[in-house]
Formats: structure tokens, sequence, C-alpha cells
């Protein structure tokens, strides 16, 4: 089976030019002197380290397109003709009250100051990528409406320009910081929240102290990795008066823009960009709890921690290391991920691919609770982006997992939705869009719905994007509610393994949800014995 063409994709513009190639290498079976391109080996040939990463930066999100043994795709849902859980108490199921309609799709999470959301999504981390700032009022708004927490990532701060340091080197003044948190409060209808991640250069700089101080801020975010890397974020520069900022400020910038080699290759315009990197991670169990005190001591009422695609040994201590310090949502991110800045290689090799850490997530938090210790709420992160995918997330680390965080899929109705705007301004919609109206009440099927949540006046003023990630939620919601229906499990907490069935006996090796012809195996021959 070829997993992967390591040689060649559209997000680094590369392509082979022979039909035929080696699996292994990706070259071209015939390479020939005088070929004109262009594969990954012809571009890296004068562009160098620019081949690295997805491209043209700023422009675009990615996602790893490897394809693993086993994936969630290797599960089936399963549906009854029997009986209903998780309707409302004193509720009888029958044909008029277990309606799909009728499932709630809402969830929470916290050790014990709980945050509900509306339905069981939430954003991965925007932060300091350029998708994410000039989004921003798409993102913020959307998942505001929508009912659902949203996470500012790291680096925020640290790349402002209009930044203000202290003589402690502490963030005083950080606008770019203050306008995201102010949008999505704008439009905050008492579900989800807005949260903030730090990495080591926010901690430095004292982000934290920052956002609790002058926002108030509930909840902030440790981190120690994500699933597409584990190298810390990285965002590029095109000018180089920014990168020696950036390198001013503590940040690992490369190539190095204070040397003067580079400076004059940046003349000469061969450089046209530089990266900015922030620092790995360095994790120790005392220095992890005494990280989580200093932020409570802050005034944080829940801390977070997101963790990447590292192996089990730091999964386990993710989970063990959380239980202990009341860590409120653990999110456990998978390989390959979804971002704009990864390294693309590092992308689509690196890490435990999501249903296998998933699986052994749910096995880790088992024993914990077999031997009384209690576990954080979970979340699943690592190329989710419809109803079913997060029905079998949900139900693989049941009862643990509380909800599921989605990058990319939650990025794209942002960015689909201020790009109808743009057509209708322009007279340009494709007709993609304009078979549906060309109107903005006529494009948007939701559109009456969010003018009831905001209000009729207040449309004027709302991003487009908004309006796309409420109507792509909503389409989670529904979805969602039909497949919990047919699985006849009304509320969130009600569903469980045992609504999923392994399609591969390597699956149900891998995530110990039985292979279909042996799940619910015991129940038939019983009836039939009867």
């Amino acid at each position: 089976m070829n997993l992967q063409q390591p040689n060649a994709n559209d997000v680094t513009q590369t392509a082979n030019r022979s039909r035929s190639v080696v699996p292994g290498s990706g070259l071209c079976t015939r390479c020939i002197d005088g070929c004109r391109g262009n594969c990954e080996v012809f571009k890296a040939t004068f562009r160098g380290r620019e081949v690295i990463y997805p491209g043209p930066f700023g422009e675009i999100t990615a996602g790893g397109d490897k394809n693993y043994p086993v994936d969630y795709s290797h599960f089936n849902i399963q549906g009854y003709a029997l009986g209903a859980k998780g309707l409302p108490e004193g509720v009888e199921g029958n044909p008029d009250t277990a309606t799909f309609p009728n499932v709630s799709t809402e969830t929470e999470y916290g050790w014990d100051k709980k945050v509900k959301m509306k339905v069981p999504i939430f954003t991965g981390a925007l932060g300091s990528t350029e998708i994410a700032r000039k989004n921003w009022e798409h993102f913020a708004v959307g998942a505001a409406i929508s009912g659902v927490t949203l996470v500012c990532g790291e680096n925020v701060c640290g790349i402002d320009p209009a930044m203000e340091l202290d003589s402690n080197n502490k963030v005083v003044n950080a606008p770019d910081m203050d306008r995201r948190i102010e949008t999505y409060r704008r439009y905050h209808q008492g579900y989800g929240e807005i949260l903030v991640q730090m990495n080591v250069e926010d901690t430095r700089l004292g982000v934290a102290e920052y956002v609790h101080s002058k926002h108030g801020l509930d909840t902030i975010e440790l981190k120690w990795g994500q699933g597409a890397k584990c190298i810390g974020g990285e965002i590029k520069v095109k000018s180089l008066e920014r990168a020696l900022e950036l390198q001013r400020r503590g940040y690992i910038v490369t190539p190095d823009p204070s040397n003067p080699i580079i400076q004059q290759a940046f003349k000469d315009t061969a450089i046209k960009e530089f990266e900015r990197h922030s620092r790995l991670g360095f994790i120790g169990e005392e220095k992890f709890y005494a990280e989580v005190d200093r932020l409570r001591n802050i005034g944080f009422k829940r801390i977070t921690l997101k963790t990447g695609a590292y192996g089990l040994r730091e999964l386990a201590m993710a989970i063990k290391w959380s239980s202990k310090a009341k860590i409120d949502l653990l999110t456990i991110d998978g390989a390959p991920g979804g971002t704009g800045m990864s390294p693309w290689r590092m992308m689509e090799e690196w890490g435990m691919p999501s249903l296998y850490l998933h699986a052994a997530a749910y096995e880790f938090c088992k024993k914990l609770t077999d031997k009384g210790e209690r576990v954080p709420d979970i979340a699943f992160a690592g190329g989710f982006s419809s109803e079913d995918g997060i029905f079998k997330a949900l139900a693989l680390g049941a009862p643990f997992t509380k909800a599921i965080c989605m990058g990319r899929a939650l990025m794209i109705p942002g960015m689909v939705g201020k790009n109808i705007g743009h057509w209708l301004a322009g007279k340009d919609l494709p007709n993609t869009v304009s078979r549906y109206g060309d109107t903005i009440e006529e494009i948007f099927v939701c559109y009456e719905e969010v003018a009831d949540i905001v209000g009729k006046d207040e449309m004027k003023n709302l991003p487009l994007g908004a309006l796309g990630i409420y109507s792509y939620s909503q389409k989670i919601k529904v979805g969602l509610q039909q497949l919990m229906a047919g699985a006849r499990c009304f509320n969130i907490e009600a569903i469980t393994r045992n609504e999923l069935m392994s399609l591969t006996e390597e699956c149900a090796k891998v995530t110990g949800i039985p292979y279909l012809m042996d799940a619910y195996r015991e129940e038939a021959e019983a009836i039939l014995a009867g």
C-alpha cells in the first residue's frame, strides 16, 4: 500500500513530471538531465529551505494527506430499534418523544466550574498565523454566536507590532490581543468561552498576567505541542526590519536577520522572507504542578492543557499529571493535524495518528478511573470535519471525551463567508453560490436565525464569515442529532463505546471496539436461544 508521495504535493506547489514514481523516494522512475521541473528536489535546488513549508504563506491552511493503516473511517456507527437513553428525567421513550430534533447536543467541560457549549466542538488554537489574524472577526464572532469555545493561540502578543513592554520585559499593552478578546465577548451568548494559549515566549512575556488583569479571563491554556508538529509555532515575515524586531523580542528567527551575509541576500531579493520560531518546551512533573499553581494564584478559574501527537509516555504524563493537577480540559491532538505553517514532511511523517493516540488515551483514562482516580475532561483533535467523525470520537473516548477540537474545518466556513461578501461586492459570485440567490438573505440559510440572535439592526455589522461558521455549526448539530437518535442516544452523556463497531480486525485490535461480526453477538445468541 502506497501511503505517501514524498517528493511532490500541491501544498508545496510541486509535481512529478513522470506518471511513474518510486514509492519510497517519490522520485520519478526516469529522471532526465534537462527536466524543467517541478518536483520538490527540483524546487529545493534553488529555493532551499522555503520548500519545507506549505505555501503561499498567509493564504492557505494545510493538512497532511498520509493514508494511515487504521483511521476513524474504519468504524461504523451502530443503529438500534430498541430503547432510548438520555431523554429528560421522567420522559418515557416513544415515537412522539424520541425524535431526532429532541436530541440535546449540549456539553460541558471543567473540573468544578463548568463551561457549557451548544455543540460539542470548539476551535483549534487560532494564534499568530496570518490566516488567524486577518480572519479573526469572522472566526471569533462565528464561534460566539454558535455557542462554542474559541481558543486564541500562542504568540499573539509577541508578534503584535504595537505591543508595549515594561522595564521587566512584560506586556503592558497588546492591542491585537485586546481586539481578539473584545470581539468574541461582544457577541458572546452565554455558551462557550474565549481562552488564551501560552507557550515559552508567552510565559516569559507575562501574557497570562496581562489577559487576566486587563480582561479578567477565566481560563488559560498550557501547551505541549500539536498534531502537526512538536517543535513550536512558526510564522513567516517578509521584511528585514520585522525579522530583527522579533529577534530582539526573544524569538528564534531564521535565517539570522542580524547576519550581514543574510542581510545582503535579502537586499539581493534571493531571500524573500524569514521564519519566526518558538522554542521547544521542556516539561517536568513538579514544574508542571508549580506552573498550574502559579496560574491559579494569578486568578484563573480554569487551567487547560493542549498536547500533541507524542508517543505513549508523554500521553501517560499528560493524563496522569493533569489528573493530579485537576486540569479542567485536556485536548489530545493526533497526527497529521492541519495548520498553515507546519513543516510539510513533519506534518506527513511525525507523531501518532489520531485513532491510535485516542484509543490509547481511553485506555489510560480507564486505568486511572479503575483505581479510583478522577481524570480531567478530555477533548480529541486531529482531522475532524463532519458529524460522523465527531460522534465516533465522542464514542471512542466515552465517558471521558466531552468535545472535539476542530482546526481547519471551523476556519473554512469563516473564510468562505468572508469571500462571499467580497464576491457580492464585486458582482462576481461563482455559480456554486449564485444558484441560491444574489443577496445575503437568500444565500445564507441561517440568516434569519442569526438575526434573531444578534438583532436585525446588528446584522449590517456582522462579518459574513460568522454567518458561515454558524451555518456550519448548525449542520454539525443537526447531523449529530440524527446520528445520535439512530443510536438511541438523546444527549451527549448517553453515548458509549457500544455505539461503535470496527470494520476490520486490525481496527478492533488497536481500539478495543469489537469487530462488527462480534459486536452484540452474545445478545443475539441469547435471543436465538430463548
